[in-house]
Order: structure tokens, then C-alpha cells, then sequence
């Protein structure tokens, strides 16, 4: 089954709420009228009434049955919660004032309904650097319980063939622990794209068939994530085709449960993520769908500014579907 029909299954009539700050894009509101009409998602927007108004009638877009909260103008004491919820989550870092000047903001003010249980998740991007969107996340919503870090997934498809790339667009040098919980956190999240984890820790060597710090790092994280998830099969360090020609796996990591086998890829740093989505993108023509944010207590999605109204509307899909997972 296609990724999107099935997400589409899982979603459908569920009625998950998706906050959208950008209100005034009519990339957004295209989306957002879409996925109403559809049964998937009950959009949130995030606008000026007459603004959001004026773009979906010069879009011809019907926006009649989509929730618009006008978020600079709502009750005093309705801003006055959330600013107090601010700063009961801040615990300290952030008073009263500040709480109330992030309220202003349109992604601060999609993350604390996310936060405070009127949404199940947020997208946005389309108008904003990623600092944008994922700061106020951070700050806000924090990583789950046992997780310290977020990081970014892609979804490698083409026809049949699935897979998951990570860390491809956050942190830039993790520490073995660091890159454990990224396998991790990758597996639990390739579940919800119907991939049944076998989990490979990248690097230029297989089984200590080269030497140095780098090798060393994978093969630590390696030990750690099995100590954290001992029911799903991880393995490393693997060099690429070791992970994923069942020959060359067989020969290079004999008796590896992973091995030849693999379907979320770990890199061992960004650069090496980056360039390696995208030579499987460019070369390979695999579509690329992310990068899907993993880690965070609820989810909040990073849109690219160049995103067209599809790509907004899959990635709202995404967003949704990461809402139901454990």
C-alpha cells in the first residue's frame, strides 16, 4: 500500500487537530481546506481574520468550515492562561512579560495550544526559518520523556521499496549516546510508516575492520541501543553495503540479524546524513519525505519554504499520524 493511503487508514476519522501559524500562506489554507474536506485532519489557523479572509477568497479557496483563531486578538483571559502555562512549564526561565511577547508570535502561540491539549500537533515553515519553528517546540513542548534530543528522519521511498535515513537534518556531531537514542527514536518512528525496524549504525567499517574514533563511536552507540531497545534488531558499525546486500552482509557480519537487511539507516553524523539522502534522492529517485522531527514530546513538523500545497498537505498527514504513535 502506498505510505500516504495508509497514513490516510490510520488517521481518518479521528479528528486530530493540527495547529497551522501560517494562516496568511495560500499554500497553507489550500492544504489545510483539503485535508478538512477529506476527513483527516480538523485544521487550526493562526491569523488576522481579514487577512486569512482575504487570501482564500482570491485563492477561491472555501475556508468556511476551517477553526480561525485570530491569535492578536483574543480575550485577556484567555492569553493569560497560556502565558501562565509558559511560565509554569519554563519553571523560572521565562516570567510573565516574556510569556505574553512569545504570545504575539504565531508559532509560539500554535506550540502552547500543542502544548496545552487544543491541538495534537503543529505545522509550519512555510514562511520561517526552521529556528522558528523548532525553538519555540523546544522551549515549550520539550522532548519525551527519556529523550534528550530531537532529531530529523527521512522517509526514502520508491514503488515498494521503504526506508528510513536519520539523522539527516539536526545535529551535526552526536556522541555515542546521543546517536544511540537517534536509532532508537528512528525505529519507534519507522513503525508508524508500516517499516518493521532491523536498524544499522553506519560508518566506513564493518566489525572492526578499520580503526579510529569515528569507528569507535558507532561501535559504543551500537552496544547502547541494544542495552535501550533489546527487542529490535540494531547492528553496527556496518559499512552501507554490509547493511544492505544480503551477500556482502553475509560475508562482511555473518550470523548478524541486520545485516544485508537493514531499513533505517543511522549515519554517524550530519554531513554524511545530508550527502546520503540526497544521493539516494538524486541518484537513486527515491522520493525524500521529510525531514520529520523525532524525539519531541507532541509532534511539530518543519516545513520547507519552498514547500507547494502537496507538500503541505502530506506533511500535515505525517503530523497527524505521528500524534498516535506510543
Amino acid at each position: 500500500m502506498d505510505l500516504f493511503d495508509s497514513l490516510k487508514q490510520k488517521i481518518s476519522g479521528k479528528k486530530i487537530s493540527i495547529v497551522f501559524p501560517e494562516g496568511n500562506d495560500v499554500r497553507i489554507l489550500g492544504a489545510a481546506s483539503r485535508l478538512k474536506k477529506d476527513g483527516l485532519i480538523e485544521p487550526i489557523i493562526l491569523g488576522a481574520k481579514a487577512e486569512v479572509d482575504s487570501v482564500a477568497s482570491k485563492a477561491g479557496i472555501d475556508i468556511s468550515d476551517l477553526k480561525l483563531i485570530d491569535f492578536q486578538n483574543q480575550p485577556a483571559d484567555v492569553i493569560d492562561k497560556m502565558a501562565d502555562a509558559i511560565v509554569q512549564r519554563r519553571k523560572g526561565k521565562t516570567d510573565s512579560q516574556l510569556a505574553h511577547k512569545w504570545l504575539t508570535d504565531p508559532n509560539y502561540y500554535g506550540t502552547t495550544l500543542v502544548y496545552m491539549g487544543e491541538a495534537d500537533g503543529m505545522v509550519s515553515g512555510a514562511n520561517h526559518p526552521t529556528g522558528d519553528t523548532v525553538r519555540p517546540a523546544l522551549q515549550i513542548i520539550k522532548t519525551k520523556p527519556g529523550v534528550k534530543l530531537i532529531s530529523g528522519s527521512f522517509i526514502m521511498q520508491k514503488g515498494d521499496q521503504r526506508y528510513l535515513f536519520a539523522d539527516c537534518a539536526i545535529n551535526l556531531d552526536p556522541d555515542a549516546a546521543s546517536l544511540a537514542e537517534i536509532a532508537v527514536e528512528s525505529a519507534k518512528i519507522a513503525k508508524t510508516f508500516d517499516i518493521d525496524p532491523k536498524v544499522a549504525l553506519l560508518s566506513f567499517s564493518t566489525k572492526g575492520s578499520a580503526k579510529g574514533d569515528m569507528v569507535t563511536k558507532v561501535q559504543e552507540a551500537t552496544k547502547l541501543a541494544q542495552q535501550k531497545a533489546p527487542d529490535i534488531p540494531i547492528d553496527g558499525e556496518l559499512q552501507f553495503d554490509a547493511s544492505f546486500v544480503p551477500e556482502v552482509g553475509e560475508r562482511k557480519a555473518p550470523g548478524s540479524k541486520v545485516a544485508g537487511h537493514a531499513n533505517v539507516f543511522i549515519f554517524p553524523e550530519l554531513q554524511s546524513g545530508n550527502i546520503g539522502y540526497k544521493i539516494a534522492q538524486r541518484f537513486g529517485g527515491f522520493e525524500a519525505i521529510g525531514p520529520i522531527l523525532q524525539g519531541m514530546a507532541k509532534p511539530v513538523s518543519d516545513l520547507s519554504r519552498g514547500s507547494n500545497e502537496e507538500d503541505v498537505y502530506k506533511v500535515a498527514i505525517i503530523t497527524a499520524a505521528q500524534s498516535l504513535q506510543d
